[in-house]
Formats: structure tokens, C-alpha cells, sequence
């Protein structure tokens, strides 16, 4: 099989409860529900979720006809599972996000929300997402910004050695990255997407200011301030509204779930469905599935 970069697994982790739930997070998740609500087309047909985990975020995308949540990790998945349920609006991926194993110019909308910074070769994920959207279709993008106002101070204090005006992403730890937001924009723009919003969210990531004020207020000021965005970007996360240039047409979208997938391993589109595996007649691949999770991590053997 081709040689992709290293993946972050998150594999047998409760990082939904022990990050979010009970990580002091509440304050994080609504200032982006405001942005994801200020970014999100009002309906749409296919929705792909990157980086989905737990589907912490799928129940705002209430507009779609149908998610497709996709993540590394099948434990997260079953999380997600649990959360949402089994129904025809929700289809659960296990993949590499370097070998997405859906068709072409498949998706209308797809979102990508604190996944970037696992990503060792952001241009090249970046790539496959282009691939799938149709033209005119929406990609909602988060980014740690290597820019913030905090690791600027550090610099300037001689606390930090990496550079946060450079436009190379910094590893600050293993498999955890930073990135400049004009490296965001330049990766965009020559994958042929629009940039038409820009929000800057987290203002108040500060442990003091986290206890002494409620999440929801605090989170209701950070949207106050979140279209600055527009004009310079310091925060420590920030979202991107990208379209890809061209127009949105109705594309066929197939009602059978297996018809979405086309093989990893050769690209074939043809695949049949079996009794617990998916199975590519040109390449012979068997891909699992396992309580409804189509799992595309490697080949059955």
C-alpha cells in the first residue's frame, strides 16, 4: 500500500470526556458552535465530517440531509455511534485522511475542526479534501495558529525558540502542530478554493478568566469579537470559510451508502457489498465492516 504520512490515532481514548467533559472545555465548544453557526451553508445534500471523533460537532449541521463522520479511530466512532445513533443520516468512516476512500466530487460541504494540527503534511490532506467536494461546494476549516498573541509575547521574551512570524508549521509536540494563517490561505488558494470568511476564535483560552467567568458568557464575548478575524488573526484557533471556485450543480448522489466509497488502494469505484467486508473485484482489497463502522484503515487479510 502507498506510503502516507504518520496518523494520530486516538484509538481506545475517552478524549471526549476526559478533554471536553470534564477538561474545563465548555467554554472552547460554544465559542465555536457560534462560528460553526456563522460559517454553515442553511441545508445541503452530503456532509463529510473530518477529524469527526466523538461527534461532538455533528449535531450542529442540522441542515444536511446526510453526515458522513469520519475519523482514525473506531473507538471514537462507537462514541459517536452512541451519541447519534444508527440511522440512514449517518454513515461512520474509519480512514486515513491521506487515502479518503470516497468517489470525486462527491460532497457538498465538508468540515474539518481541530484535526489540521495532527496532520504532518497539511498540504497533502488538504489535497484529498479538495478532491471530493464538488465545485461550489463549502469547507469549513480550523487551524492552531502559530501566530497567537501569546506565543508572539514568548518570542519576544526570549521564552520560546520557534519563530511564529515564519510560515513553516511548528511541531511543538509530536504530531501536534502549528500552523501561520498565510500558509492556511496560499495551501487554500492553490488547491483552487475561495476564502470568503475568516474567524478568529478562543480570545479568552486563560485558566483564570475560564473560572472566575461562565462559559456562556465568556463564549458570548469571544463572538463579539470573532469577526475581527477579518482583519488579523492572534487568536489560538481560527476558522476558515472556504469555497471551492466554480458553481454548484446537482450531482447524482448515490442513495446506497456503498456507492459513496471507491477503493484505496486502486481508486476503483465498483465495489460489492458482502457479508461483513466490502470487497474490490479489480484489486481483490477487503475492507471491513463492523457494527456499522466501514473501516478503510488497512486491507482485511
Amino acid at each position: 500500500m502507498t506510503t502516507t504520512p504518520p496518523v494520530c490515532n486516538y484509538e481506545g481514548s475517552d478524549y471526549q470526556q476526559s478533554f471536553w467533559e470534564q477538561g474545563g472545555r465548555e467554554y472552547e465548544d460554544r465559542a465555536e458552535a457560534i462560528a460553526l453557526k456563522r460559517m454553515l451553508p442553511k441545508n445541503g445534500r452530503l456532509m463529510l465530517e473530518l477529524g469527526a471523533g466523538a461527534g461532538r460537532n455533528t449535531p450542529r449541521y442540522t441542515g444536511f440531509d446526510r453526515i458522513v463522520l469520519l475519523d482514525y479511530s473506531t473507538t471514537q466512532l462507537t462514541q459517536a455511534q452512541q451519541r447519534l445513533g444508527r440511522s440512514d443520516k449517518f454513515i461512520y468512516v474509519a480512514a486515513d485522511i491521506y487515502r479518503l476512500p470516497f468517489l470525486d466530487r462527491l460532497f457538498d460541504s465538508a468540515t474539518m475542526i481541530r484535526a489540521l494540527h495532527h496532520m504532518a503534511d497539511a498540504p497533502k490532506a488538504l489535497e484529498q479534501v479538495r478532491n471530493i467536494l464538488q465545485p461550489g461546494a463549502v469547507f469549513i476549516l480550523e487551524f492552531a495558529n502559530k501566530l497567537n498573541l501569546k506565543s508572539i509575547i514568548r518570542y519576544w521574551l526570549g521564552k520560546q525558540d520557534w519563530n511564529p512570524f515564519s510560515l513553516e508549521p511548528v511541531e511543538f509536540v509530536k504530531l501536534n502542530f502549528d500552523f501561520h494563517p498565510k500558509a492556511i490561505r496560499n495551501w487554500l488558494g492553490s488547491l483552487g478554493f475561495a476564502i470568503e470568511k475568516t474567524l478568529t476564535v478562543s480570545h479568552f483560552r486563560l485558566g483564570f478568566l475560564k473560572r472566575l467567568v461562565p462559559a456562556k458568557l465568556l463564549a458570548a464575548l469571544d463572538g463579539l469579537f470573532q469577526p475581527t478575524g477579518a482583519l488579523w488573526q492572534m487568536t489560538p484557533s481560527v476558522f476558515v470559510k472556504a469555497k471551492v471556485k466554480g458553481t454548484l450543480q446537482k450531482v447524482e448522489i448515490p442513495m446506497n451508502v456503498i456507492g459513496l466509497f471507491k477503493c484505496p488502494v486502486c481508486g476503483s469505484g465498483d465495489l460489492k457489498d458482502k457479508e461483513n467486508h466490502l470487497l474490490c473485484p479489480k484489486c481483490s482489497a477487503r475492507w471491513a465492516v463492523n457494527d456499522g463502522i466501514y473501516d478503510f484503515r488497512e486491507k482485511m487479510k
